[in-house]
């Protein structure tokens, strides 16, 4: 019944455009500084971004058997409860609705609101309008708040709407990028490249003094891991897209697709762009950018002045693009997890419109006070370690599937299978034990997040014995 509400109105160039546009968002413009002074090498960096599109592509690849399995609204959240149980299923719908997608979008409209002022200075994050004491607001909180409403009464008006937004800006950050790379090639310093390219391959921390530390073999694993955060981040989102299956015409086939093909453009323009980075900007200066702005930095020398402006446009048009894949997808998973009696009622009904029109204002509330609290940042270092457990257990899921249900009708099956999947738990299982090993405060935190969700899942399933006993 769930698929007949829904309208499918999203051929494959839409839904391709909504894994990369809610891919894109402003990381590719900063955490290659963050991955530089962690690996201290114009090699390593791009090692790290290709290592990253390579575990995204393959868990994308991995995910069309899925998908093609169970075509349905909510995606990951129904994998997880297919394969396993409702338990497993609700700790991630409730770090993807207390963290995951909500910290995530406060974060990406912050960065469009902060390079908003590049242009107009006023939404400035310096430019406290509000001191409450305890509580400061800023242009540039009110500025992302005002954009994620806007973006949630767009999508809460029906697909269509969401869908032309996301397409445009989509195609338009995409060809932006394909463009600064051109540029940036085109306006190499050949003498940079080659001195970023002569001892490529030397893994070491950068310091700001120039100095460099060199790792002991162990410890250059826990650097990888580190720098790998900024990449995933960056990385991340790309399964939203299995969220709205029930609005994607022949999920079966365009899901798988656009899954592989959203996250391979996006992977190939991530790479090409640090490639860039290291024939306009010395090492260091990639690792040591102002706050952190590799894109800036890098476009003041492809194109003067001018090129503040040039990036802060960019960033703009990646972010709120971003934010409308994200803001759209979101909602889809918490309909289904209400289907299950797992979350508020009313996120749970199909609007006029045939869109979760409540799920979507509630995730625009919880995204409204984590823009207003500034701690989402912290929030999504914590939380990348979750996002890939989750992950794993989900093509995991796969082999589970295999043998539980063997019955059921698998359009397309996991590439590679079992070679690629299994990879991908290798490599995933590796990030998330170094992470234990040498960057807990990355760890705990998330962990503390998923675990009160244990408690919350049975005082709703209680709740819920309660009603049909009664």
């Amino acid at each position: 019944m769930e698929n007949k509400s829904f309208k499918p109105t999203l051929g494959l160039l839409d839904a391709t455009m909504i894994v990369a546009g809610s891919m894109i968002g402003s990381g590719i413009f900063i955490v290659s500084a963050d991955i530089a002074r962690n690996v201290g090498s114009a090699g390593w960096l791009v090692l790290v971004w290709l290592i990253t599109g390579f575990m995204t592509t393959m868990a994308a690849l991995s995910y069309g058997e899925l998908s093609g399995m169970f075509p349905k609204a909510g995606g990951q959240y129904v994998y997880l409860k297919e394969a396993y149980n409702p338990l497993i299923s609700f700790l991630y719908g409730w770090s993807f609705f207390s963290v995951i997608q909500t910290a995530t979008i406060a974060a990406v409209g912050v960065a469009f609101a902060k390079f908003t002022a590049y242009i107009f200075p006023f939404f400035s994050e310096n430019n406290v309008l509000f001191d409450f004491g305890f509580l400061k607001i800023n242009a540039s909180q009110l500025l992302a708040i005002a954009t994620i409403i806007l973006l949630t009464f767009i999508n809460s008006r029906g697909i269509k709407d969401g869908k032309i937004i996301q397409t445009t800006f989509t195609l338009t950050k995409i060809l932006s990028l394909v463009g600064l790379i051109i540029f940036g090639f085109w306006a190499a310093d050949a003498e940079v490249f080659k001195a970023n390219w002569s001892d490529a391959w030397s893994l070491q921390k950068l310091n700001p003094d120039n100095s460099i530390e060199t790792y002991i073999t162990i410890g250059a694993l826990g650097a990888i891991a580190s720098a790998m955060v900024g990449s995933i981040f960056s990385s991340d989102a790309w399964n939203n897209v299995t969220f709205i299956a029930g609005e994607i015409k022949n999920p079966k086939r365009n899901i798988g697709l656009a899954l592989f093909l959203g996250t391979l453009i996006v992977s190939v323009t991530y790479i090409a762009t640090n490639i860039m980075y290291t024939a306009v900007l010395p090492i260091h200066e990639i690792a040591y950018a102002e706050n952190d702005r590799v894109a800036v930095a890098a476009s003041l020398n492809i194109f003067g002045t001018v090129g503040t402006i040039v990036i802060a446009v960019m960033i703009m048009i990646a972010t709120f693009g971003c934010n409308n894949g994200l803001i759209l997808a979101g909602a889809r998973v918490y309909y289904t997890m209400a289907q299950d009696r797992l979350f508020f009622k009313s996120a749970g009904e199909l609007n006029k419109n045939a869109v979760p029109g409540k799920g979507l204002w509630i995730q625009c509330l919880i995204t409204s006070i984590w823009c207003l609290s500034g701690k989402y940042g912290d929030l999504l270092d914590m939380i990348s370690f979750v996002v890939v457990g989750f992950y794993i257990l989900t093509i995991a899921g796969i082999f589970i599937l295999r043998k539980k249900k063997p019955e059921l009708e698998r359009p397309y099956k996991a590439f590679g299978y079992p070679v690629i999947p299994i990879l991908y738990m290798l490599m995933g299982l590796t990030f998330c034990l170094l992470l234990i090993a040498y960057k807990p405060n990355y760890t705990w935190p998330g962990l503390i997040i998923v675990l009160i969700g244990i408690p919350i899942y049975y005082i709703l399933e209680r709740r819920n014995k309660n009603a049909l006993g009664n």
